[in-house]
């Protein structure tokens, strides 16, 4: 395995009697890598970073941590550590003794055990803490202790299992920057598993979105905001705008595409596998979409003439929901920069241009029988 890789996971599933939790996952998590496995519940996510961990074994394949194979050794023989979402604190000790708890299995004397805790303690901003028992402390404080006892061992890899999930957003939104923060000083391997997608944009370098037990898309953080792959992807990652068109051609890495618009649409294929006629489904995120009251024709744009269903206020965002004349239905995001006006252009029941620049077409990967193929 690559010195630059810190976890590798092979062909790794996990049953539970006939129902498969994790299916035959394959990735690597590079170094001081902060890595986000993101998907619905019971997509089999915290099943994979439980395998990692050694809670769970693995039905078949292997993983491995550095050099080290580790697929069958139990968490305490293998180097990570791992923060869960309850936290799991000793209620009964104060928050130095909780930091300091699994140091002293490390054969440290106990002063260097505390002194270590202490330090740990630092890195997540608790100094002044350390007398203070868990039920005394706000839930974004118990948060940090938590980190702080597993950092304090000094892992190879961090395993974090949702543990902002039990935060009030104003609070999860300010430690999700601390956290990536500390993950950026400490250059520590971090494998943080979410169901939050801004979460995992928020703090992720790279993100495998999963869905029953499979790894439907594995890249860099705005790449799958902006180019999912996958229906799936596309639909969590709330770009619910779906088409579906006809390849025309494919020239110079150019796709033609003919649909339900005023004119093809040309967009850049990520697959060469495509041939004229083929069938083709492709996305355009709601914030991409604009709203015209004549049809679009600068810049080579795409228009579709739509009857307007409703609106909604969302502050930062004024959400169009309309329907073309075939009955499908599309949402646009139009950000509010000038003060809210109940007035407007446009009115619920009345006609107008949905309209996109091409560039901001993905087209969905190519499928033969199921599987993605280019």
């Amino acid at each position: 395995m690559s010195e630059s890789i810190s976890v590798e996971i092979r062909e790794v599933s996990k049953r539970f009697g006939d129902f498969v939790a994790v299916d035959s996952v394959s990735l690597e998590i590079k170094k001081g890598e902060f890595f986000s496995l993101l998907g619905p519940s019971g997509c089999g996510k915290t099943t994979l970073l439980r395998m990692i961990g050694g809670f769970e074994l693995p039905t078949a394949g292997a993983i491995r941590i550095g050099e080290k194979d580790v697929t069958h050794l139990p968490p305490y023989k293998r180097p990570v550590n791992m923060v869960f979402q309850s936290y799991a604190l000793f209620p009964h000790l104060a928050v130095l003794d909780n930091v300091a708890f699994g140091l002293r299995y490390k054969k440290l004397s106990s002063a260097d055990a505390v002194k270590k805790a202490r330090e740990s303690l630092a890195l997540v901003r608790l100094e002044g803490f350390e007398d203070r028992l868990p039920a005394q402390l706000s839930g974004g404080q118990r948060q940090r202790v938590a980190l702080a006892r597993a950092l304090a061992m000094e892992p190879e890899v961090l395993l974090l299992d949702e543990p902002l999930g039990a935060l009030d957003q104003k609070l999860r939104k300010e430690v999700q920057l601390e956290l990536k923060n500390l993950q950026r000083s400490l250059g520590l391997t971090f494998v943080f598993v979410t169901h939050d997608q801004e979460e995992a944009l928020t703090m992720s370098d790279r993100i495998a979105v999963m869905n029953q037990g499979r790894v439907e898309q594995l890249d860099a953080s705005h790449h799958v905001f902006e180019y999912p792959k996958t229906e799936f992807v596309a639909q969590f990652m709330g770009a619910p705008n779906f088409f579906t068109g006809v390849v025309k051609s494919l020239a110079e890495g150019l796709l033609s595409i003919g649909a339900r618009t005023e004119s093809e649409i040309r967009v850049r294929a990520r697959s060469n596998s495509w041939r004229p006629d083929d069938a083709v489904r492709f996305v355009v995120r709601p914030e991409k979409l604009d709203l015209r009251t004549k049809s679009g024709t600068s810049d080579g744009e795409v228009s579709i003439e739509v009857t307007i269903e409703d609106r909604v206020y969302q502050g930062v965002n004024t959400v169009w929901v309309v329907r073309s004349d075939e009955g499908e239905r599309y949402t646009i995001y139009e950000q509010n920069d000038r003060p809210f006006q109940e007035s407007s252009r446009f009115r619920v029941g009345g006609r107008a241009f949905m309209s996109w620049n091409p560039r901001d077409t993905v087209v969905m990967e190519k499928k033969e029988n199921g599987q993605l193929v280019g």
